[in-house]
């Protein structure tokens, strides 16, 4: 077995042989470079496209409609004792993503389906976390979403592929990777499986709240209509992803003692900020009572100093 010793540029052995390999790998490299076929590039392209800044629609009248383009936001983990939070910290909020497989990231054109989506630590609307209200019953665009409506959560159009949100009874085959429960996904079909519907947050109003217009900016519950089961984030499985680690969706409903949903199963559909394009509503203040200043607290009245007395001579 001989071993080349020297680089081309030495004259030993079949040089001319090597200089034409070197000078052909060369053009190839340009070559690649040009189309722009290189890993480089197309991760560059890839991260430019999915990471795109999307605009999100600014509510009018405080509802939800048909055709608005929104995120969906888990607030995150709200009952925590103290004395676990140092240990275990609680889960912060998330919004409902895209998670592309690594392996189609660098040759594919947009997002095809089937897709998986994990919850995502990133909260900037972009085209990998930005969803649109699409109708499945003949609405019109424009026309507010009503409690217990069907309608599909599709992905934005152009790089993200147009596809909706799927769901179906978890069989052997065809489950959730970590949790193997109910597998959400994205398809480019519209089916039955595809079709959800919003339930009210308070379990005790969703008889009274049915057929009325549904709030922006505030809890709710997506319940799957084939299957009867509530989208939920598992805090406990993390899946890995080009953007880093990533909490599992699937669909789950996990109850309390008051048989209600736990904070798991919490979403809010967000929409823009209307006094500010760089970030959305979620990332609002709170808003303050009458006169817009807060409460600060009154300092504490200081203890009134006692004079020592100077000690007496002692008496023989």
């Amino acid at each position: 077995m001989s071993v080349r010793t020297y680089n081309p540029s030495v004259r030993v052995g079949n040089w001319n042989e090597d200089i034409c390999l070197e000078e052909d790998l060369l053009k190839d490299f340009l070559g690649k470079k040009a189309r722009g076929e290189l890993l480089t590039q197309k991760t560059h392209n890839l991260l430019e496209n999915i990471l795109k800044k999307v605009d999100l629609t600014v509510t009018n009248d405080g509802f939800v409609h048909f055709g608005d383009t929104i995120m969906i936001v888990n607030p995150g983990q709200e009952n925590t004792p103290k004395a676990l939070q140092g240990i275990d910290p609680p889960r912060p909020a998330t919004s409902l993503a895209i998670n592309m497989d690594e392996h189609k990231m660098h040759t594919a054109k947009q997002v095809e389906g089937p897709c998986a989506v994990s919850a995502s630590c990133i909260l900037n609307p972009c085209a990998r976390n930005s969803f649109v209200i699409t109708s499945v019953d003949g609405s019109e665009v424009g026309s507010p979403l009503r409690f217990g409506q069907p309608f599909a959560i599709s992905t934005t159009s152009g790089y993200a592929g147009n596809l909706k949100l799927f769901s179906d009874h978890a069989r052997f085959n065809l489950n959730a990777k970590k949790s193997r429960q109910q597998i959400v996904q994205l398809l480019d079909e519209v089916s039955y499986l595809s079709t959800w519907q919003v339930l009210a947050f308070h379990p005790m109003q969703r008889l009274e709240m049915e057929g009325l217009p549904v709030p922006a900016n505030t809890k709710l519950i997506l319940h799957h209509n084939k299957t009867g089961n509530n989208l939920i984030i598992h805090d406990k499985y993390l899946v890995r992803t080009p953007f880093g680690r990533e909490f599992e969706v699937s669909a789950h409903t996990v109850l309390d003692s008051h048989k209600a949903e736990k904070d798991n199963n919490h979403w809010v559909l967000v929409t823009g900020n209307p006094s500010d394009d760089e970030h959305t509503h979620f990332d609002r203040p709170n808003p303050q009572p009458s006169g817009g200043v807060p409460k600060t607290e009154e300092p504490a009245p200081k203890k009134p100093e006692v004079e020592e007395e100077e000690p007496k001579p002692a008496t023989t």
